[in-house]
């Protein structure tokens, strides 16, 4: 029997808070068994949004030092959540970092936060850069998610996610494949800061507006959609090629929020109702949209299952801890039927201490 722990550091696009996680993890029985034992999260200064939402237009020096500033604060960070819930013992830290370029045609994808300054700050091994291989190997570096969904969420034929943007996971002749969607919470919190709110409360103010059906059906017909997977979205998807759509219709927030809603509902229903009567595990920080749930809900032909809420809010954290013990036992922890890599891969960056 093996048994790690683990914590787990997540930082989502669309900079909701850096989530943290304490995990337990077991084999036993040739089954992973896992238990979230401590989890916060802590939200973003106003600084560090700005840090992180400007970073990609730094010069290559300020960025460097930005690299090493931010894997300093998740350091910092850690070792307040260490000592706050008086942890005795960690293995090592698994640190996402948070993506600032993700352009896979290109073989870039790019986390910041060193693991070094992690290591250094905190004192404990650290594991990061995940998807820096699987991209050279020709992969799309993501999502990274679904072989955790395979191992420790097995009971469930869809495992949805709804962060940033939409990702999924599921069997599919005996291959897991995954793939993002659409984007979600980084549209929706990005509209609605245009009138001062941080982000959309239950959808309320979705549901003030009315469908706009020829913006809906040129969302709908954006290029991404027909394309075939393994395929991944990323800031710069969004700011190229959706927000310039929007940004042509004279409408209200309220209005270019419901049909964005309209949208989100119908790309994830078009992929899961292709299949019936299914479990849909549906976890992230859009699980709480109460509108949102209710229009997926509508639509689809499976059974809908909200999770506990550490699930919900920190089932990626613990994914990103149990990615980080498969490198630490050298098994594979990416995989090539999810990214398209040329291979099964086992990604991520050991600073040992």
């Amino acid at each position: 029997m093996k048994k790690f722990s683990a914590i787990g550091v997540m930082s989502g696009t669309s900079l909701d808070g850096l989530d943290i996680a304490l995990c337990n993890f077991e084999f036993v029985s040739q089954k992973w068994n896992y238990n979230i034992i401590k989890a916060e999260t802590i939200p973003y200064t106003k600084i560090w949004r700005e840090k992180l939402q400007s970073a990609n237009i730094l010069n290559a020096f300020n960025f460097v030092e930005l690299h090493t500033n931010y894997g300093q604060f998740l350091g910092s960070s850690i070792n307040a959540f260490i000592n706050k819930n008086k942890i005795q013992k960690v293995n090592f830290i698994s640190s996402h970092g948070h993506t600032i370029f993700h352009q896979p045609k290109k073989n870039i994808t790019f986390q910041l936060g060193a693991g070094s300054a992690i290591a250094a700050t905190t004192r404990i091994t650290t594991i990061s850069d995940f998807r820096s291989l699987d991209v050279a190997m020709g992969g799309q570096g993501a999502p990274l998610v679904p072989i955790g969904d395979k191992f420790l969420f097995p009971e469930f034929d869809f495992c949805l996610n709804l962060g940033g943007f939409a990702n999924i996971s599921f069997n599919e002749n005996k291959k897991r494949i995954a793939f993002d969607i659409c984007p979600v919470n980084i549209i929706i919190n990005f509209l609605v800061n245009s009138i001062n709110k941080t982000f959309d409360k239950n959808g309320e103010t979705a549901k003030k507006g009315n469908v706009n059906k020829i913006l809906l059906n040129e969302l709908n017909n954006i290029d991404f959609y027909s394309n075939p997977f393994p395929k991944s979205l990323a800031k710069e998807w969004l700011v190229n090629n959706f927000i310039p759509i929007i940004d042509k219709y004279d409408l209200t927030i309220e209005d270019k929020l419901r049909t964005i809603y309209e949208h989100i509902s119908f790309q994830i229903t078009n992929i899961t109702n292709k299949k019936t009567n299914n479990n849909l595990l549906i976890t992230g920080g859009g699980a709480y949209n109460k509108f949102l749930i209710e229009l997926i809900k509508l639509k689809s032909k499976n059974k809908i299952i909200i999770p506990n809420n550490d699930i919900i809010d920190f089932k990626e954290a613990l994914i990103f801890a149990f990615l980080g013990v498969l490198r630490y036992e050298k098994q594979i922890n990416c995989l090539s039927s999810v990214t398209g890599a040329t291979y099964d891969n086992i990604g991520g960056s050991i600073y040992q201490m």
